[in-house]
């Protein structure tokens, strides 16, 4: 595992919202064909190029660290949402992806459908890290905001959060990435997801993007390529 996460430090990930400007630019850079799909990974094992990184590690890389505030993407990062979005697609746009851009949609999936939102294993370990460390944890999702939702006490109730904040409903945007002001304005320190665009906002807002693993069985295609920002992924985080 490359060293580039156990260097980090309170003071670094400060420095970094300094040169929030050059990140911005980043983001819009069309990263090097380096990662790995989860897929991939599944028949060729754990290839060297990739900075893995496990849930100890990282605990043992923030130990005499002060709590921070850690930021969470919920699908395919905490949560393995692909049934309500399965069902939303074959209710709203069977031969589509037009389903995600439906209020409809949203409003089954936040007010309901994620009763059957299956909590990742992955998501138990790092919050429990985290929560024992006395972290600040937030959940920053994508998803369009409905009225009514139940995600934040459903993920409260599997994960067992203590100070549990609502989740804040980001939305997408074809020009800017919604995620990164809120990561910003929170004073997150780190922020993992299993997206791209996760790892690229939480750079833009001066925080360290780590990679969680989507499932190869997910319903979100096409699958992400881990470590293709030169990002930690974290180990055996596909489930």
């Amino acid at each position: 595992m490359k060293k580039t996460f156990a260097a980090l430090t309170i003071s670094s990930l400060l420095a970094l919202s300094l040169v929030s400007c050059s990140a911005m630019a980043a983001q819009k850079v069309t990263p090097p064909d380096t990662g790995y799909t989860t897929v991939q990974l599944a028949q060729m094992g754990q290839p060297k190029s990739v900075d893995w990184v496990t849930v100890n590690q990282i605990a043992q890389q923030l130990k005499g660290k002060p709590p921070m505030a850690v930021g969470f993407d919920v699908d395919d990062t905490v949560l393995f949402s692909s049934p309500g979005f399965y069902r939303g697609q074959k209710e709203f746009s069977p031969n589509s992806l037009s389903f995600l851009n439906n209020q409809k949609f949203w409003n089954k999936m936040n007010c309901g459908w994620d009763k059957f939102s299956i909590p990742k294993k992955i998501g138990r370990e790092l919050i429990a890290m985290h929560q024992k460390r006395g972290d600040d944890i937030y959940f920053i999702t994508g998803r369009d905001p409905s009225k009514c939702e139940i995600t934040t006490q459903y993920l409260k109730n599997v994960f067992g959060i203590k100070n549990m904040h609502k989740v804040i409903f980001a939305g997408t945007s074809k020009t800017t990435n919604t995620k990164t002001p809120y990561i910003k304005a929170n004073n997150i320190k780190i922020y993992y997801g299993d997206s791209d665009t996760d790892i690229t906002a939480a750079r833009a807002a001066g925080a360290v993007g780590i990679r969680v693993m989507r499932a190869a069985n997910s319903t979100n295609r096409p699958l992400a390529k881990n470590g293709d920002y030169g990002e930690e992924v974290v180990v055996n985080s596909q489930y």
